[in-house]
């Protein structure tokens, strides 16, 4: 990666405090900022009332996200759009768009891979490659918002990567989403996944942001649990949890409790009971997910049955619960499944090249 700054990640104040190094009027920074968060421009020459001599300083001396996208996937069920974005590195990211009846909802990516091991995710099987910078969160957002030609209303941060690993950029991130003369997206219409690390969940409370937090919760006790995901072996359930009921304390905001449902693992009626028991007095809406089958890991999605059997036992116990609407399951739904094709197939066609 290279050394020059990103100015699609810093705020106002540090490009200005940039621009004066460089000995430029302080005044620049809001044209600049405006022309990277409101007009989304993909290069310097694009900034036309900036100085000549500006544009090629800043070409020389600092850089854009720069995201190429090369494949779109469009639903034929539901109209949901599937981007894979290369970076300038060489390595590529995943976006979906998804359509509401009340808008317009990008799901993004905030790492290249994952570390986190989770087994019903694609995007951790090759595990991590790198963070995103706050500029390539943004440039996803922006990306998709000029070609769709619409106003995104939602940015989910649940695509590839655990954002509490990559925790300062993500941060940033929504502080530049949500700035009054960026996108100015409302912190409430912003929602952070996380699989549960308890320390910057606790940090995470104390930014004053009112985004919302998705806990990935997938099973009700700590044994289920740590066969899903390799990170319950490092937090116990009851901390996770504890540090979720702090975040509702500091900052009002409703926790989503994320449920993919494993055909055989985690869908019985006894599972169910298990976390009517975890949740019953607890702030928070449950998501239930039937799990989208990934190619490399053996987990099936559950009968519909089962699936309603599950919802109704919760809504019986007074637990507010939804069913996800699956969207894009055509098109490579899996978190990294996209990434993961794309990349096998340039590599046989390489290897049948040679």
């Amino acid at each position: 990666m290279s050394n020059v700054p990103d100015l699609c990640s810093l705020s106002q104040d540090e490009l200005k405090s940039y621009l004066v190094e460089l000995g430029e009027p302080g005044f620049r920074a809001k044209q600049v900022f405006s022309w990277l968060h409101q007009k989304k421009a993909a290069g310097f020459e694009e900034m036309s009332n900036l100085p000549k001599s500006l544009r090629e300083k800043l070409a020389e001396r600092a850089s854009l996200p720069g995201l190429k996208r090369e494949v779109v996937q469009v639903s034929k069920t539901d109209g949901t759009q599937k981007y894979l974005f290369s970076l300038p590195d060489g390595n590529m990211i995943e976006s979906v768009l998804m359509r509401y009846s009340y808008g317009n909802s990008v799901c993004i990516s905030s790492q290249v891979g994952c570390r986190m091991g989770c087994r019903f995710c694609a995007s951790t099987v090759d595990g991590l490659a790198r963070n995103l910078t706050a500029g390539e969160m943004l440039a996803q957002v922006y990306e998709i918002e000029k070609e769709l030609g619409e106003r995104i209303s939602n940015v989910v941060v649940m695509g590839s990567g655990e954002p509490m690993d990559n925790y300062d950029n993500v941060v940033r991130f929504i502080r530049l989403l949500s700035d009054k003369d960026g996108l100015n997206i409302s912190q409430r219409s912003i929602t952070v996944s996380t699989c549960g690390l308890v320390p910057e969940i606790c940090r995470f409370a104390e930014e004053e942001l009112q985004v919302t937090l998705a806990l990935s919760l997938h099973a009700a006790d700590d044994a289920t649990r740590q066969q899903l995901m390799p990170i319950a072996n490092r937090y116990a359930l009851s901390d996770v949890l504890d540090a979720c009921a702090y975040y509702f304390e500091k900052t009002g905001r409703r926790v989503s409790f994320e449920y993919s449902l494993v055909a055989g693992v985690n869908d019985t009626p006894e599972e169910a009971k298990k976390l009517i028991a975890l949740l019953r007095r607890r702030k928070g809406h449950v998501n239930l997910i039937p799990v989208n089958p990934v190619v490399e890991r053996s987990l099936k999605e559950p009968s519909l049955a089962a699936i309603h059997r599950f919802r109704d036992a919760l809504e019986c116990a007074g637990i507010n619960v939804t069913i996800r609407k699956e969207m894009g399951r055509d098109i490579d739904g899996a978190c990294g499944q996209l990434r993961r094709r794309y990349r096998d197939k340039k590599e046989q066609g390489n290897s049948k090249e040679e």
